[in-house]
């Protein structure tokens, strides 16, 4: 079966880029996708899920230079479940509360922020073939 999910939002930090052992780079970073709404009971909601995004090869190397926080992106790619339990990944925060974690491996990311924004790219689709690693290769 096929599935994709395509999110635009703003990069929460800079990204991290590491090599598989076979040599592959591997970039990730996160991506918080906003959402304003009026509930039932006329009450304004605002929402912010949160997305780890994973690039590999080529798509790694150019979202490691071009992508900074606060960078907007567009990103289609496959949700990725944890393997355990086939759902998001659930974790504790700080506070005691606890969240879950989308990952996303990306097949494409388009740079959706202006030059200035971009550290000197903007409007930049970085798409194309990308070939993933076994998990065990992936060094985080």
């Amino acid at each position: 079966m096929y599935h994709t999910i395509i999110i635009a939002g703003n990069v929460g930090r800079d990204p991290e880029m590491r090599y598989t052992p076979s040599g592959q780079p591997v970039t990730s970073f996160s991506v918080a996708t906003n959402r304003q709404y009026t509930s039932s009971s006329g009450e304004t909601v605002k929402e912010t899920i949160w997305f780890r995004v994973t690039t590999w090869g080529k798509t790694a190397e150019v979202c490691n230079q071009y992508v900074k926080k606060g960078s907007k992106v567009l990103v289609e790619g496959t949700l990725r479940p944890d393997p355990a339990t086939g759902s998001p990944k659930i974790y504790q925060k700080q506070d005691g509360s606890h969240g879950s974690s989308y990952e996303v491996t990306a097949n494409t990311v388009r740079f959706l922020s202006s030059r200035d924004e971009a550290g000197g790219m903007g409007g930049g689709d970085m798409g194309g073939n990308f070939v993933g690693a076994p998990e065990e290769d992936i060094p985080f």
